[in-house]
């Protein structure tokens, strides 16, 4: 399954074009929060805050499967 990973907030979407494959929810989820945790990580360390974003998976048809909030730990 094609999963796309958006980077949204109120107001703003940087889109994800390429997305990846997975084979099924459960790796879905763990890429997500690897991906969550690893954009964290490079953002804390130029001192940015993205408060109020949030990582969503979506489908091809652009259905959310999971909605990760940025200060999720």
């Amino acid at each position: 399954m094609r999963c796309y990973f958006h980077l949204v907030n109120r107001h703003e979407v940087i889109p994800d074009d390429t997305g990846i494959d997975v084979s099924d929810l459960a790796t879905m989820q763990t890429v997500a929060l690897r991906a969550i945790e690893d954009v964290r990580d490079e953002v804390m360390e130029l001192g940015e805050s993205w408060q109020g974003w949030r990582l969503e998976v979506v489908c091809p048809a652009g259905k959310v499967l999971l909605s990760v909030p940025w200060n999720r730990r």
